[in-house]
């Protein structure tokens, strides 16, 4: 069999999905890794077309849409026009039509960028044709580098293409987070299939940590420990895991248990002491 690669399980991914919500609209936010002609161009083209958002290359070869063919034409149909002018070249030409916005930004944040965007057919020899949108985003106070961005569907407006990739940060610091503190990418397994199932399993317990917490909270702020080296505005999965450890440890497993001669009573500010310093503990 041959190997499968990262962007063959997530094109099977995505098709699974759609089997499993054949009518409701779907877009996948992914890195530079996804920007792969075959990936895109298998999302695009199923019956009901997946929206994939990813980076852009500022050098990627891109034209305009393949001229009407001509009848009495011979060979095959052309896949592409004219050449257009790389997005590094946008970038400097005086022409180029930029728009203000402030959008969300990172950090739950807004920040106020500069977008240009417009529609051409992404092309490589022997890979499949790609009709996107290209957005270009540059920083009026010039702290960022420009980037791009990409958009299998050609109708959807240059802002709502930057929200939606900016929302993908959300689960960049899950993945961090689940390997900062429950050891995702780090499983000591031989096997490869085990590896295969465990990490399903650490980010299911990542999961279900956050709806107990959500749960436990009802609606109220999650307290943020602060340290005078890690000044903190929002919580972050530590202080979620900390606050669920301390509902669950003092909770008796069992109220059936014989009485031990070893037990010795302690003040409850003690206790509530030694379980706050280990929730944190690790």
């Amino acid at each position: 069999m041959a190997h499968k690669t990262l962007t063959d399980w997530a094109r099977q991914m995505i098709v699974q999905v759609r089997r499993w919500l054949p009518d409701r609209a779907i877009v996948v936010v992914a890195d530079s890794s996804y920007a792969v002609l075959k990936l895109l161009a298998s999302a695009a083209h199923l019956p009901v077309p997946v929206t994939m958002i990813t980076r852009l290359r500022l050098d990627a070869a891109l034209y305009d849409p393949a001229p009407p063919r001509e009848k009495g034409t011979k060979g095959a149909p052309r896949k592409k026009g004219a050449r257009q002018p790389t997005l590094s070249q946008r970038l400097v030409d005086p022409t180029t039509e930029w728009t203000r916005a402030t959008i969300a930004w990172y950090g739950r944040t807004t920040r106020t960028v500069e977008v240009a965007s417009g529609k051409a057919v992404w092309y490589h020899g022997g890979e499949p044709v790609v009709p996107l949108r290209w957005v270009l985003i540059r920083d009026p106070e010039g702290k960022f580098d420009p980037q791009a961005l990409l958009s299998t569907d050609q109708d959807v407006a240059a802002q709502q293409i930057v929200a939606w990739f900016v929302m993908r940060w959300q689960l960049e610091v899950t993945f961090e987070e689940a390997r900062a503190h429950l050891g995702v990418e780090t499983q000591r397994q031989w096997a490869d299939l085990a590896i295969l199932r465990t990490t399903p399993a650490l980010l299911g317990l990542f999961s279900l940590i956050t709806l107990f917490a959500h749960q436990l909270l009802h609606g109220a702020d999650l307290p943020v420990r602060q340290a005078a080296w890690y000044p903190k505005t929002v919580a972050t999965f530590s202080d979620t895991l900390a606050f669920v450890r301390q509902q669950l440890w003092p909770v008796s497993i069992s109220w059936l248990s014989p009485a031990k001669d070893d037990v010795v009573i302690i003040p409850k500010a003690l206790v509530d002491r030694l379980t706050d310093t280990l929730a944190y503990a690790a």
